[in-house]
């Protein structure tokens, strides 16, 4: 199964973009063994000239176009399932041992995600109530898909 981020707004050089590429290449490398590859992240460009729902749908025509045609979407957003490690790392190989071969994480802009958009998604999460910045987002996220593989691989990376 292959497994991409897609965001909005470009990710700069720095102490985030370092921990990203970090995780995704521990998640490409430990995930191949579980037929879990790609681990890569695409990024939209913001539309900065809108804002309101135009800006909203505007970015969601961004983010479909960058989405695999027949990719199982997860979509980040504050009304998401709040899941442990451990449930979404079965989540994440119960969709592989059912034949999704494409799996999109959708990180929309700083407005959120139109809500024609969000609701054509496979599945919702959210990392808590709080309020996150976008691009920690992502880090967060590579983390989790890290760690995922490597709870699927009995690595002891994640402890209990």
């Amino acid at each position: 199964m292959r497994i991409e981020i897609c965001a909005i707004g470009r990710l700069r050089s720095g102490p985030e973009k370092t921990l990203i590429d970090d995780y995704l290449a521990r998640g490409a490398a430990s995930g191949r063994a579980l037929s879990l590859t790609g681990f890569r992240l695409t990024e939209a460009e913001e539309k900065r000239a809108l804002s309101g729902d135009a800006l909203k749908a505007a970015e969601a025509a961004l983010l479909k176009s960058n989405i695999a045609r027949g990719s199982k979407t997860v979509m980040l957003d504050e009304r998401g399932k709040l899941e442990g490690s451990a449930s979404f790392a079965n989540r994440l190989g119960q969709w592989r041992d059912n034949g999704t071969q494409d799996l999109t994480f959708i990180i929309g802009g700083a407005d959120g995600l139109d809500a024609d958009f969000r609701d054509s998604a496979d599945h919702l999460m959210a990392f808590g109530p709080m309020t996150w910045p976008h691009m920690l987002v992502r880090v967060l996220l590579a983390e989790q898909l890290y760690r995922a593989v490597s709870i699927l691989s009995g690595h002891p990376y994640h402890r209990v």
